[in-house]
């Protein structure tokens, strides 16, 4: 018995629009992704940020260009549509001081009914990975 009413179609699509809002540079786009509601955004580092205040002021700097530009490929997709979740894998790329970088990654996005994410939890392969402002 389906506990979604989402297809595997709509959220394959829900989530790959929702990274490309990532490519697009547009942090409105993507928080219009994200559920009024008890939102929740689990970093990479660990950080929780929840409600969407946190989860903006959490993506803010990324979307200001303090990191450089980065760029997402998004590379493998799991859907279970019976549990309104989705895991995309990517190559996140940006320019350094020191050339070019990145690393992979994946998401883990939770669904409700209306196709809002509720939780996105994010991992990455990195042998370091500390995110350091870019200096003009």
């Amino acid at each position: 018995m389906s506990t979604n009413a989402l297809d595997r179609k709509t959220l394959e699509q829900l989530t790959r629009s929702f990274t490309e809002t990532f490519n697009d540079n547009d942090l409105d786009a993507m928080m219009g992704y994200f559920a009024d509601d008890g939102a929740a955004y689990d970093q990479h580092d660990g950080t929780l940020a929840k409600g969407l205040a946190a989860i903006r002021a959490a993506f803010q700097p990324q979307f200001d260009g303090e990191f450089g530009v980065m760029g997402f490929e998004a590379e493998d997709l799991f859907i279970d549509a019976e549990q309104g979740k989705a895991m995309i894998s990517w190559l996140c790329s940006f320019d350094t001081p020191r050339g070019r970088s990145g690393w992979r990654g994946l998401d883990i996005l939770h669904f409700d009914s209306t196709g809002k994410i509720t939780t996105k939890l994010t991992y990455a392969k990195a042998k370091v990975l500390k995110l350091a402002a870019v200096k003009a």
